[in-house]
């Protein structure tokens, strides 16, 4: 099977560049479905944390499998990547950076990749993903930019107050659509900013979603804040917006 093209799996690397950001460009990697075709529009999968998403949460791997094993139609997975020193400071709100990176996110990133590859660019083939605080930006740039964004994957968001007051200040979230998840062993999780429950700030951010209308997969079950526990919640996730079965 790995001899025909048709199932090869390919990822390219590319510098998008940046007025925003004070580097003047940012890594991305870009999954391609088998049978990838240029004249063929797919759904897009854009993460938060891209080199981890691809390394440990083997992303690119699970689609593969999905796409060609279970029959999903296809769909390209850009992974955006995030310098760890920085990551706080870009992906809260409080944060020196975070303007910056949200405005390079919907403002450069989207056009660009729009740009270049066959992607849909409508809000509901748009699915953002992230972990921890990459699932809490990545709820932050919906709630920032609702003509772009309405799609949300959150491996056990890191829901700090700053996430709460933006959540608490929407309107009507009735357009939104979550797959949201933690483990149970996240309840005392030391993180730069303190030792948090993660499993109450989850809680806590889905009821505040629920009554502002969005609509959620919630999961909660056994499973630490790492990548072993993530990693196997992926497919889940991505099938509650491109799988048999998605979220109404």
């Amino acid at each position: 099977m790995s001899d025909n093209p048709l199932f090869k799996r390919t990822i390219h690397k590319h510098e998008v560049p940046s007025r925003f950001l004070p580097e003047g460009s940012r890594s991305i990697r870009v999954y391609l479905p088998p049978g990838f075709q240029q004249w063929i529009s797919y759904p897009v999968v854009y993460c938060q944390d891209g080199e981890d998403f691809f390394n440990f949460g083997r992303i690119a791997t699970h689609s593969q499998r999905l796409i060609l094993e279970e029959g999903w139609d296809p769909f390209i997975i850009v992974g955006v990547d995030v310098d760890k020193k920085l990551r706080t400071s870009e992906y809260t709100p409080d944060g020196d950076r975070y303007s910056l990176y949200t405005r390079f996110f919907a403002e450069e990133l989207i056009p660009w990749v729009e740009s270049q590859y066959p992607v849909r660019d409508v809000p509901d083939q748009r699915i953002l993903a992230g972990d921890s605080l990459g699932g809490a930006i990545s709820l932050s740039l919906a709630l920032l930019y609702p003509s772009l964004f309405n799609r949300i994957i959150s491996l056990s968001g890191a829901y700090y107050d700053s996430y709460v007051a933006q959540i608490r200040h929407s309107a009507s979230l009735d357009h939104l659509k979550l797959w949201m998840c933690v483990g149970l062993q996240e309840n005392a999780f030391a993180t730069d900013r303190g030792t948090f429950d993660f499993v109450e700030l989850n809680r806590s951010a889905v009821r505040l979603l629920e009554e502002k209308g969005a609509k959620l997969r919630y999961v909660e079950k056994d499973g630490e804040h790492k990548w072993g526990f993530w990693q196997q919640e992926i497919p889940e996730a991505l099938g509650t917006f491109l799988g048999p079965a998605p979220l109404e």
